[in-house]
């Protein structure tokens, strides 16, 4: 905020829907954030998921739902079926893990609570794609 010049340049950045690169880390604007990260090995870049567009959730339950034949609606609607348990944590772990989604986001499309979602993540367990 401050390398852009206070709040109301920030403001006036996302009512023209552009998008700075910026790292908490790094004081400075979004160039610099780049040549920094850039230094680094593009370590930052790939932590931050800078750039990445975010594949729908409906995509993702899509393809989570085929591999384990279970129904859209089924999947949202809270069944502790097995199948379905394990579906839906499949799906968190791919939308929290490799697309950079956060536990609330998947939590409320999902219509379950948040502990549902990072309690299977904190424990690990096997990976989908």
């Amino acid at each position: 905020m401050r390398s852009l010049g206070g709040w109301s340049s920030v403001m006036a950045l996302r009512r023209r829907g552009e998008k700075q690169v910026s790292d908490e880390r790094i004081l400075g604007d979004g160039d610099f954030v780049e040549a920094i990260l850039a230094e680094s090995g593009g370590m930052g870049k790939e932590n931050l998921r800078i750039g990445q567009k975010k594949v729908s959730l409906w995509s993702l339950a899509e393809v989570v739902c085929k591999e384990h034949g279970v129904d859209l609606e089924e999947l949202r609607s809270g069944s502790r079926r097995h199948v379905v348990v394990e579906a839906r944590q499949d799906l968190s772990r791919l939308a929290v893990m490799d697309h950079g989604y956060s536990g609330a986001e998947v939590a409320r499309y999902l219509g379950v609570t948040n502990s549902c979602i990072t309690r299977p993540l904190s424990m690990g367990g096997k990976k989908v794609r």
